[in-house]
């Protein structure tokens, strides 16, 4: 019997309660919290894990909780991950048990801790057919780009045990309960790029007498754009994104600075690098073009890596998600969206897997909604069927006795 067979059996064996998880889902979702403010969700989790035989360490970084369930056999160190924070976006879903604090679960934190809390439940029920330590680590203000830092942070390494490799999971649009997994990059790295411009103001009326930043800041949009389809090659993937841009707050006043605030996303950092010395020559240039009366400034912000999963840990959980879904998981496309699990396992040092798992209801499929949409909610029970099954069987890929 090979072990990804074995695995299959285990989770047909299970003897978990699950019948919780939508009353739990439907609870968080209702009382979303933003990044840094988790503390009744917090208490959500820890409660349920209380009802495990686990060893709890809270309070990590902020709201960070770490449950850890060990064998009394040694073997290796599993640990998987899962975010619970929210956004300040006001929901549009239509659910009886939608938000009404105006912010809002619109990236599917609250069905990964769901999910990560049943994984919990089955690993925990087949105490004597696993081996070694299994580490659910919840992690806060993941949106903020700085949650699994501040776990780091606060001595996150020396709290709990050394994983050996570190999973994490993501919902996105597709078929609801599709597993999709890859190889290599799955998560684009991105950072934000804040640049002030600086001009001379002057009444509306007299535009010669004024160095015009808001001129200045249209130009540089535009010239942004034209780094990304001349310098970044056809076959190589790279976006900016102009999400903000302030000048002036007053119709007759040319103002005296502007500002625009930059998102990028991309899957090779030297690439990246390369983009933003062009970034650097076009608003200098620009600037200059212009008489500006001095340098723009540039102030880099909200970096993330690229996940780049280990190959050889994702040849052994595809292995085992294709016995246990069969036709269900797919060959991903990386994700232009980021994400900041990947600091945990280099902190450690071990490789690390991440995969994805389609949410989209049936019938949105032809135009569904996506990540951080006020209407973006996920079809729940196969959604949070197969996040709960991919869970453990990517942790029992690891920790299951042959």
């Amino acid at each position: 019997m090979n072990q990804s067979n074995s695995i299959s059996q285990l989770l047909a064996s299970h003897s978990a309660d699950l019948d919780w998880q939508r009353e739990f889902y439907e609870d968080l979702h209702r009382h979303p919290e933003l990044s840094h403010h988790e503390e009744r969700t917090a208490s959500k989790i820890e409660a349920k894990l209380a009802e495990f035989d686990c060893e709890l360490v809270t309070g990590i970084g902020g709201f960070g909780i770490a449950a850890i369930f060990r064998s009394p056999d040694e073997g290796p160190t599993v640990l998987m991950r899962a975010d619970f924070d929210a956004l300040p976006v006001v929901e549009q879903t239509g659910v009886d048990f939608a938000s009404m604090n105006g912010n809002m679960h619109a990236c599917g934190h609250d069905m990964h801790a769901t999910a990560l809390l049943g994984a919990c439940a089955i690993i925990n029920s087949l105490r004597g057919k696993w081996s070694g330590t299994f580490i659910a680590l919840f992690q806060p203000a993941e949106e903020t780009s700085d949650g699994a830092k501040r776990m780091l942070a606060d001595g996150l390494i020396s709290l709990i045990p050394r994983p050996d490799v570190c999973l994490a999971q993501h919902i996105m649009p597709g078929p609801a309960g599709q597993v999709q997994t890859a190889a290599g990059p799955i998560m684009a790295g991105c950072d934000s790029i804040r640049i002030r411009i600086a001009g001379r103001s002057a009444h509306a009326s007299m535009p010669d007498k004024s160095i015009d930043p808001t001129l200045i800041a249209a130009m540089i949009v535009v010239r942004l754009q034209a780094i990304v389809g001349r310098e970044v090659p056809p076959g190589e993937f790279f976006v900016i994104s102009v999400g903000e841009l302030h000048s002036g707050d007053k119709n007759n006043i040319i103002p005296d600075s502007a500002e625009l605030v930059l998102n990028t996303r991309y899957y090779d950092p030297a690439l990246a690098e390369r983009v933003y010395a062009a970034l650097h020559r076009v608003v200098e240039a620009e600037c200059a073009a212009s008489a500006s009366p001095a340098q723009p400034t540039f102030e880099y912000f909200a970096h993330g890596e690229v996940t780049d999963n280990d190959p050889a840990t994702a040849i052994a959980v595809r292995a085992t998600f294709d016995d246990v879904f069969s036709d269900n998981v797919i060959d991903a496309k990386p994700s232009t969206a980021s994400e900041d699990f990947c600091y945990l396992p280099q902190a450690w040092g071990v490789p690390y897997y991440f995969w994805l798992v389609g949410s989209t209801p049936e019938e949105l499929l032809d135009n569904p909604p996506v990540n951080h949409q006020s209407n973006f909610i996920p079809d729940f029970e196969p959604t949070c069927h197969s996040s709960t099954q991919a869970g453990a069987a990517a942790v029992l890929s690891f920790l299951a006795k042959a």
